[in-house]
């Protein structure tokens, strides 16, 4: 392993990683989305638009930690009434369980890619969930900041948390899908 104090990249078996501490995620770059089925046909994208996370990189990768609070009262997802059905205790009950929160249980990492499994509680329930990271490289920004972008995906049952509220249709099916696509791309900033 290669590194310097003052670096924000480190090289590891050959590959660029981001270097070992915290790096505090921008809630202005990071889009934590999801996508579901309405009517099981038409894709509907959302996104919550205030998170608070933390990525403690350790000296190795599988050793890294990952935290989130997310306001579930900031959901968005292109239609008003929609998301206030959201925030609705039909779905997120916002009033009585205003954040989700994500804790890593474990990582592993191969190159610049690898998995990370933790707990995401909603609603008072826990489940684990399982997301295939990527590692998408550094920057300096116009202000002095080091920065580290990561993408991820992964697909959770929503139902798993409670979240059951559906209309069946009268041709067959449910008029919302019960899989959840999870889509995250993540910028976060060096902690001094």
């Amino acid at each position: 392993m290669t590194t310097s104090p003052t670096s924000a990249t480190r090289e590891l078996n050959g590959v660029v990683l981001p270097a070992t501490g915290a790096w505090k995620v921008d809630p202005g770059h990071a889009e934590v989305g999801f996508v579901g089925r309405h009517f099981m046909l038409t894709k509907v994208r959302g996104r919550f638009t205030d998170v608070d996370a933390t990525v403690e990189i350790g000296e190795r990768p599988e050793d890294s930690r990952v935290t989130a609070v997310i306001n579930l009262a900031s959901v968005e997802s292109g239609d008003r009434t929609r998301d206030d059905h959201l925030r609705s205790g039909d779905f997120f009950d916002v009033e009585k369980h205003p954040t989700a929160t994500f804790t890593s249980t474990s990582v592993s990492w191969d190159g610049t890619a690898g998995t990370l499994v933790g707990d995401l509680t909603i609603k008072e329930v826990t489940r684990s969930v399982t997301l295939a990271v990527e590692y998408l490289g550094y920057a300096r920004d116009p202000w002095d900041n080091d920065r580290t972008v990561f993408s991820a995906r992964g697909k959770v049952n929503r139902e798993d948390w409670g979240l059951t509220w559906n209309m069946p249709l009268p041709t067959g099916g449910l008029l919302v899908s019960k899989e959840i696509e999870l889509s995250l791309e993540i910028e976060a900033i060096r902690q001094a």
